[in-house]
């Protein structure tokens, strides 16, 4: 070997020896591939920073916030044009949001333009570039009035809880007891993505408690809430965890396990769940937002106190309580008087 000639430190290639280039865009690129490009990289950003309040954006934000970058791309593709992201001024975006309103109205626009305005900022302090959003002639969309919480019936509950076994010590099957536990902790008031963000260490059952971290940021931080369980909550819950020792994955944390020796249960999961359960009972589809809906007009019409309802449910102010209180006083106040009976 020549004197002159020295090693490598790098580790020698396995491959064919083909060289591979990877580029964050193709060669000679059109245009809507560029804006793909930023919107990679854009979700990059995310994923490597923090949000306001000081945590790591969730994935669901990220893929919310890059699906309203995609539909501002796919408007531009169609109306043909061929400058990239940092080219977007007032006047195209409020031609965008007018356009989009036409197929989503007034709640999608606002979504969509909440979600976009993340996307300016950076886009701002990336390129040095006028941030559309902080012009006044920028059209602002409102949220939609929000509409009366929809409660539950009674019945259909019930129904509900029978299509999952109705906790019945001889149903065994994993995905009968898992379903029944979980129509049981929604009865308590939680948040979907509380619920299924549970833990083993989460459960305190020999006290009836559950202790919940809430994701909003809006709402309660710290070390999070306690939930105090019904009776037969708890039973479910203890049967769950006894079916769940014969899981794949039962060594892990994560309360809710999938079917099929597949990891944790997400979202959507839940979703299919409660609708594939509906429909068993005879009803149509249901939302899982709903039982907190209801859980909460059943602790306003037992008598417990504004005060108490705020501290399970994990509201930091008063609003949405005024919300519930307003929305259904007509219908526990009918309640009430049902239940005087004869008067005279």
């Amino acid at each position: 070997m020549s004197a002159q000639a020295k090693k490598s430190p790098l580790r020698a290639s396995q491959g064919t020896g083909r060289a591979t280039t990877l580029r964050a865009i193709p060669q000679d690129p059109d245009t809507s591939e560029i804006r793909q490009a930023t919107t990679q990289d854009y979700a990059t950003h995310l994923r490597a920073t923090n949000n306001k309040h000081g945590r790591p954006y969730q994935e669901k934000t990220v893929t919310a916030y890059c699906k309203a970058v995609r539909a501002l791309d796919q408007w531009m593709t169609a109306q043909g044009f061929e400058e990239d992201f940092t080219s977007v001024d007032t006047a195209t975006l409020n031609r965008f949001f007018r356009a989009y309103f036409q197929e989503h109205e007034q709640g999608g626009t606002n979504t969509v333009q909440r979600n976009l305005r993340p996307f300016f900022t950076w886009l701002e302090e990336e390129h040095d570039v006028p941030n559309p959003y902080r012009d006044k002639k920028l059209q602002r969309y409102a949220p939609p009035k929000a509409g009366k919480p929809q409660t539950l019936s009674a019945d259909f509950v019930t129904d509900l809880l029978k299509a999952t076994g109705n906790g019945h010590p001889r149903v065994r099957e994993f995905e009968k007891v898992r379903d029944h536990a979980i129509v049981r902790v929604l009865t308590e008031g939680l948040r979907a993505e509380e619920l299924l963000t549970l833990r083993l260490d989460s459960l305190d059952l020999e006290q009836g408690l559950a202790q919940v971290v809430p994701l909003k940021d809006a709402r309660s931080t710290g070390e999070g809430r306690v939930i105090p369980l019904q009776p037969r909550t708890v039973v479910a819950l203890t049967r769950y965890i006894r079916a769940r020792e014969a899981h794949k994955l039962s060594k892990g944390q994560d309360l809710w396990l999938g079917t099929r020796n597949r990891s944790r249960l997400t979202y959507s999961g839940l979703y299919r769940m409660l609708n594939r359960r509906a429909k068993d009972a005879g009803y149509e589809s249901c939302h899982p937002h709903q039982f907190r809906h209801t859980a909460t007009d059943d602790m306003l019409t037992a008598g417990m106190s504004g005060e108490d309802v705020m501290t399970i449910q994990g509201w930091k102010d008063p609003t949405m309580l005024r919300r519930y209180a307003a929305d259904m006083a007509t219908s526990r106040a009918v309640k009430a008087a049902k239940r005087l009976g004869d008067r005279y």
